[in-house]
C-alpha cells in the first residue's frame, strides 16, 4: 500500500496529496485498502470492537424498537444499514424484529467491500421472513421509506486536515521524502474548506488542528435525494462545535487503530491500520437540514438504549452459573449502560424526513 500511495503522490502535480486522498487510498483502495482487503478487522483478532460485536443485545433491541414504532410512524417494514461490517448487527436486528412482528421485513445493506459482503451473506444465511437486498449505494437499494441506520460509519469518512500556524489557517498535506510519508503545510486554497469553517463558525486557536469532513455533504445529499419518508439513526463518536474547541482537543482527533493499539501518527501502516476521526455532529445536523433531513434529537448511546427499553431485556434468574446464557446476556446489557462502559463514548443522532407530526412518538 505504501508503494501505491508513493506512486499516487509522485503522479500528483505538486508531489503531495490531501489527507482525504491519503485516507481514501489507505482505507478504500480497490485491492489494498484496509476496509476492502480480506482481513478480520473487528473483534479480538482485529483492530477494534463495536457495540454490536460485544453482544447481540444491541442489534436485537434496535430491531424491537423499530418493530414497536414503524406503524405509528406510518412507515413500511423497511430498513437500510449503511456499512454493515460482518453482518452481526443485521442478524440481531432481524431476530429482534421477528420476535415482535411476523410481517416480512425488507433489510437493505449498502456495502462497498466484497469481503464484508461475503461475511454478511454467510452471517445472514438461513434467516426466514426477511428480504435482504444489497447495493453499493443507497440509491442501488431502491428503498424510499423506512429506517436508515449506521454504526461507526461517519468516523471512517476521509477528511481534510487544517492547522492554524502564525495566524494562518493551513491545510496539512501528505508528501514523500527519503522513503517516508511526511506532512506538508500550505495556506488553505480549497474554497470548500473555507466555506465549511465559516458555516460551522470554527475559530481555531494558534497551533490548533482540526479535521474537515467535506465528504459529509455529497453523501447526505445522495441519501436525501432518494429518501422520501422515515428516520435516519446515526451511532458514532464525535463532538459538537463547542466540544471541538476544548483545549484538550487542540490536536484534532485523527488517529489509527492497529491490533487494538491507538496511534496518533496515521501515516504508519497504510492499508493495515484503521483510520478514524471524530464526527462533527453540528455539521451532520446543518447539512441534514439543508436536504430536509430534520434534526430530532442527539443523546448518549446509553440514554438512547434506556429510552428504547434495554432494562426490559434484563433476565430475572437465580442461576449461579456465570457462563449461562442469562448471565452473559445480563453482563452484556450492563456493559452497555453502566458508567464507564462503551456507550458513554458514543452518541445517537436521530434525523427525520416527512415525519413532522409523528416523530414525537419515538421516545
Amino acid at each position: 500500500m505504501k508503494e501505491i500511495i508513493k506512486e499516487f503522490i509522485n503522479a500528483s502535480p505538486d508531489k503531495m496529496i490531501s489527507y482525504a486522498q491519503y485516507m481514501e487510498l489507505a482505507l478504500y483502495h480497490s485491492e489494498e485498502g484496509y476496509y476492502i482487503k480480506e482481513r478480520q478487522k473487528i473483534g479480538k483478532e482485529g483492530d477494534f470492537y463495536t457495540s454490536s460485536n460485544v453482544s447481540d443485545v444491541f442489534g436485537k433491541l434496535i430491531g424491537k424498537w423499530f418493530a414497536k414504532n414503524f406503524r405509528n410512524l406510518g412507515l413500511p417494514p423497511s430498513v437500510c444499514e449503511i456499512g454493515a461490517g460482518n453482518g452481526r448487527f443485521a442478524r440481531a436486528f432481524i431476530q429482534g424484529w421477528s420476535g415482535l412482528n411476523d410481517e416480512t421485513l425488507t433489510y437493505c445493506i449498502v456495502e462497498a467491500s466484497p469481503y464484508h459482503r461475503k461475511l454478511q451473506k454467510a452471517e445472514l444465511n438461513g434467516l426466514e421472513d426477511v428480504k435482504i437486498l444489497y447495493g453499493s449505494t443507497f440509491a442501488d437499494t431502491g428503498m424510499k421509506q423506512g429506517l436508515i441506520f449506521s454504526n461507526e460509519l461517519f468516523d471512517a469518512f476521509p477528511v481534510h486536515v487544517v492547522e492554524k500556524h502564525e495566524g494562518i489557517v493551513n491545510e496539512v498535506f501528505v508528501g514523500f521524502d527519503n522513503e517516508q510519508l511526511k506532512e506538508i503545510m500550505l495556506p488553505v486554497m480549497d474554497d470548500r474548506i473555507t466555506a465549511f469553517i465559516n458555516d460551522q463558525e470554527i475559530e481555531l486557536a494558534e497551533g490548533q488542528r482540526i479535521e474537515i469532513p467535506l465528504a459529509y455533504e455529497p453523501f447526505i445529499k445522495s441519501i436525501a435525494d432518494h429518501f422520501t419518508k422515515g428516520i435516519m439513526v446515526t451511532v458514532d463518536y464525535g463532538y459538537t462545535k463547542e466540544e471541538w474547541m476544548h483545549p484538550s482537543r487542540r490536536r484534532g482527533s485523527l488517529r489509527g487503530y492497529y491490533q487494538h493499539q491507538m496511534h496518533h501518527d496515521v501515516l504508519q501502516h497504510p492499508g493495515e491500520m484503521d483510520i478514524t476521526s471524530h464526527v462533527h455532529f453540528d455539521a451532520l445536523k446543518l447539512i441534514g437540514e439543508k436536504y430536509c433531513l430534520n434534526f430530532v434529537q442527539k443523546m448518549r448511546q446509553d440514554e438512547f438504549l434506556m429510552a428504547a427499553g434495554i432494562l426490559e431485556e434484563l433476565a430475572e434468574h437465580n442461576d449461579p452459573n456465570p457462563f449461562s446464557e442469562a448471565s452473559k446476556r445480563n453482563r452484556a446489557i450492563r456493559s452497555l449502560i453502566l458508567p464507564g462502559g462503551i456507550s458513554q463514548s458514543f452518541d445517537v443522532a436521530v434525523q427525520a424526513k416527512g415525519l413532522d407530526h409523528s416523530i414525537g412518538k419515538l421516545f
